[in-house]
């Protein structure tokens, strides 16, 4: 198994690269050419794609396989993901499954739909918490819990 971050705007990679660390397992920063990352980790691998409108994506999907875990926000991305029989998690802590992403996506399509026709009521992003953070670790930890689980 190996670690997949859409990292451009990714709350938890710290988080993300601690745990990795701790469970040796293979952490691919995945970002456009717009940001810098550098991480001194040896597990950490910074992929750096041109900047586009889906080219970190593309880039993550092409790299992901069977078993692999996945970290992002992006509800298309994470669709792609879980076709290919890899975990995906939410940086707020949830898991993406085949009975919750026909639901998300087709959500964010009405929401672009609603802006798109303007009728939309400016939403209030509200601001992470540790709450945010803690959940995401837990749920983080429980797939290198099962993963290691099952190749014993």
């Amino acid at each position: 198994m190996k670690v997949l971050v859409d990292a451009d705007a990714c709350p938890v990679k710290e988080l993300i690269v601690e745990t990795a660390k701790k469970y040796d397992t293979d952490v691919y920063m995945v970002t456009d050419a717009s940001h810098v990352l550098f991480y001194p980790e040896q597990n950490v691998h910074v992929v750096t794609v041109d900047q586009g409108a889906d080219s970190a994506d593309l880039a993550i999907a092409n790299r992901t396989e069977k078993g692999d875990l996945c970290v992002t926000a992006d509800y298309g991305l994470a669709a792609l993901i879980l076709a290919k029989k890899a975990t995906v998690i939410h940086p707020n802590g949830f898991f993406y499954t085949t009975e919750n992403i026909e639901r998300m996506l087709f959500e964010r399509h009405l929401s672009r739909e609603m802006r798109r026709q303007k009728k939309g009521h400016g939403a209030h992003i509200r601001k992470r918490t540790k709450e945010d953070d803690a959940a995401f670790l837990l749920a983080f930890e429980k797939v290198f819990k099962q993963n290691n689980a099952s190749n014993l």
